[in-house]
């Protein structure tokens, strides 16, 4: 679940080990590209930690960043 946290969208997922965790932040980075907006991230072993927010907006949440949420809940299979 996506929780509102200073000015960004922030979601933590845990996986089973690194290359599962890495295998999901390869799909994302490819979701980013292709929307030109990409997250502020970080990855230790298994765990990713996402805050979402536009920077041209000055680092509020928009639009941009509730549909990078909502195309990374479909990577991992949340409705």
């Amino acid at each position: 679940m996506w929780k509102e946290k200073k000015n960004g969208l922030y979601q933590r997922f845990i996986f089973k080990d690194f290359s599962e965790a890495f295998s999901f932040m390869t799909r994302v980075a490819l979701v980013a590209e292709k929307m030109n907006h990409h997250p502020n991230w970080k990855n230790t072993y298994n765990k990713v930690e996402i805050t979402l927010n536009t920077h041209d907006a000055g680092n509020k949440i928009t639009a941009k960043d509730r549909k990078l949420a909502e195309a990374i809940n479909q990577i991992i299979g949340v409705k």
